[in-house]
């Protein structure tokens, strides 16, 4: 295959972050030393850009919260970076929060990314969780629940547009019955 069909295809992907499995898939290589050896190429020649270990950008355009959720997987957008963009919270953050496996904090680009820790039986499970432009996102109601679950006692500005009946319906796959009892004085508290 000439080599500008694989720049090619790789642009054909609507994905603007690509890890090492994903140009794997897409260029169908499956020797490892072909395709560490492409990857450094075509990242030298600066059809790449090369990001973190293992995480590429097509260009300088890419989405930040793609790249968010493609360095660690299991991983979702949640807590104040959702609930901010839902109208819950009001301040302003200059870093992008992430459910993830490993609690880390990572600078990447100019770009401020805070790993939390949830326990692996809620950030495997997928309820409230949708996958939108090429990376998971949790719903304002799961960005809730993650936030009350690590942070008891945290500040919201304006509980207005939470739907409490799927939050009773999410708040089951925690298994935590301090977390029912904050989300019932929560609800309490909105009222």
């Amino acid at each position: 295959m000439a080599t500008d069909n694989l720049i090619a295809k790789l642009y054909e992907s609507p994905k603007t972050i690509l890890t090492v499995k994903d140009v794997a898939l897409i260029w169908e290589e499956t020797n490892n030393v072909n395709l560490f050896s492409k990857l450094k190429y075509y990242t030298n020649q600066g059809s790449l850009i090369r990001l973190t270990r293992g995480v590429f950008a097509k260009n300088k355009e890419y989405d930040v919260k793609e790249l968010a959720t493609s360095i660690y997987t299991p991983s979702y957008v949640s807590f104040e970076t959702v609930l901010r963009e839902a109208g819950i919270i009001f301040q302003q953050y200059d870093s992008i929060f992430v459910a993830g496996p490993y609690p880390m904090k990572k600078e990447i680009d100019d770009n401020k990314i805070v790993y939390r820790k949830l326990k692996n039986s809620v950030l495997y499970n997928a309820l409230g969780v949708r996958n939108e432009k090429n990376c998971c996102i949790a719903t304002p109601e799961r960005a809730f629940l993650d936030t009350i679950y690590l942070s008891p006692k945290f500040y919201f500005d304006n509980l207005r547009s939470i739907n409490w009946e799927q939050c009773f319906e999410l708040v089951k796959i925690y298994d935590n019955k301090q977390l029912i009892k904050r989300l019932n004085t929560y609800q309490k508290y909105a009222q």
